[in-house]
């Protein structure tokens, strides 16, 4: 069986520091490991609209800052597949059959929907297609063959979701979908990194983001201005690692091998946590340190977005190919669904000729 990969993202506005380590530099590797037969990377405008359904040119506008932000981290088009998900109709219409499998409680019952539901106050009023879109998810997936989907933490119910439609689906029409796993990163830190407020994730609609489009003194101002340990007043205090956005960051970002260009007192991170937590470590300093860790990271990236910048319409085509490309394989799923289903009926030749018996005049 091909090992073929499914993600993306929600293009509610530019991609940040979180989903570079959380989901982007993983998916780059994964895109040069050479494991996988196909990568598709997926701009999901179509998911984006069911909480934005009254300001399109929101979701329309950040289509090219997330496929920017993409290429820029190292996604190659010509090794991965970047495409926009409501240019493939056939995954309206697998959502559509798929609907019949799942039940109101279950979708109830979803972590996942039930805290983004919270987040929205959407308590009173849900639109059915946000309520829905676990279904148009699992559409998503099984529409590439997926088998496996990185994804965050707190996503992992989603592709339990997808994973019991499949199974209901092929036990009802037969074996037709390929049941897909979930992919953490490998690195704890970056399965929650927090906002520069320390609040629990950063999140566009905090304002506690460190954007991969931000200019080297964006990043630097909001470095300096990160929540660490408050009891940490004077830098002869001793100070609490855990919980402190900062060190999280290092852990996320840091390399031994920085300390020696950048911080050349300590060999590694767990020696500079050791000194700051029996104290005698300035917040200050640090936040410089992780500063110019984050930089060795991003300068590269805003090179290469750059230079992308220069030719948008190639963008452009890229997703346009893409798109065209990923609809070829949508097409060919919904054909084997439909037949699974015998909802096929103009290419059942079988059919048709047996009803043509049935009906034909007795001779």
């Amino acid at each position: 069986m091909p090992k073929i990969i499914l993600t993306g993202d929600r293009p509610t506005g530019p991609l940040h520091v979180g989903h570079y380590v959380g989901s982007l530099k993983g998916r780059v590797e994964l895109q040069n490991s050479g494991v996988y037969d196909k990568v598709f990377i997926m701009i999901a405008d179509a998911q984006a609209l069911t909480d934005n359904a009254e300001h399109p040119e929101k979701v329309r506008q950040n289509i090219i800052e997330v496929a920017l932000d993409y290429l820029s981290c190292g996604l190659d088009p010509s090794r991965t597949t970047l495409l926009i998900q409501s240019q493939i109709p056939e995954l309206c219409e697998l959502s559509f059959y798929y609907m019949n499998l799942v039940t109101v409680s279950r979708l109830q019952r979803n972590p996942t929907v039930k805290s983004e539901i919270q987040m929205r106050n959407f308590e009173a009023s849900i639109p059915v297609g946000f309520f829905t879109y676990p279904i148009s998810q699992a559409a998503d997936i099984t529409a590439f063959g997926a088998t496996t989907v990185p994804v965050g933490e707190d996503q992992l119910p989603m592709v339990e979701q997808t994973r019991e439609i499949v199974r209901k689906f092929n036990s009802v029409y037969g074996d037709t979908l390929t049941e897909p796993e979930a992919l953490l990163p490998g690195n704890k830190a970056c399965l929650r990194l927090p906002g520069i407020d320390g609040k629990e994730k950063m999140s566009k609609s905090l304002n506690n983001c460190i954007y991969l489009s931000d200019t080297a003194e964006d990043v630097r101002k909001k470095v300096m201005s990160m929540f660490t340990d408050p009891n940490h007043l004077q830098v002869s205090d001793p100070g609490k690692v855990e919980g402190n956005p900062v060190f999280t960051y290092l852990d996320a970002f840091c390399r031994d091998e920085m300390f020696a260009e950048y911080l050349p007192e300590y060999a590694n991170l767990e020696e500079l946590k050791a000194h700051y937590t029996r104290g005698g470590l300035g917040d200050v300093k640090v936040k410089k340190f992780l500063n110019r860790v984050l930089e060795e990271t991003l300068t590269p990236v805003r090179a290469r977005r750059k230079e992308w910048e220069q030719d948008i319409p190639a963008v452009y085509e890229i997703l346009k190919k893409g798109s065209e490309a990923a609809r070829e394989t949508a097409a060919q799923t919904l054909d084997n669904v439909k037949a699974a289903m015998k909802i096929n009926y103009f290419e059942d030749h079988a059919l048709i000729a047996e009803q043509a018996k049935k009906y034909r005049p007795a001779e």
